[in-house]
């Protein structure tokens, strides 16, 4: 970005934030849809049933907590490369 004007840096910075927005929405869309197909089976009642709401509070917590650590995981291996020296900065 250094070779870029303050008006390209800002134009930059908001494709990034757009992208990472639709990344953002795109794993959440996922993860409502597993969760909905693993927990959600009994469709005669308006409001999901105590067994359904416990299974999909459990299902997001766990993709939230995998996120979570694969995100870590992969901020380690970059700080190791980049001490490395196999990335450019």
């Amino acid at each position: 970005m250094d070779g870029l004007n303050a008006s390209e840096q800002r134009e930059f910075a908001s494709r990034m934030e757009r992208k990472q927005l639709k990344e953002f929405m795109t794993m959440y869309s996922k993860m409502v849809q597993r969760c909905f197909d693993d927990c959600v089976n009994d469709f005669t009642t308006k409001s999901l049933v105590n067994r359904e709401e416990q299974c999909i509070m459990r299902c997001v917590d766990k993709q939230l907590k995998g996120s979570a650590r694969l995100n870590e995981r992969f901020q380690e291996q970059n700080a190791a490369m980049m001490q490395q020296g196999s990335i450019p900065r």
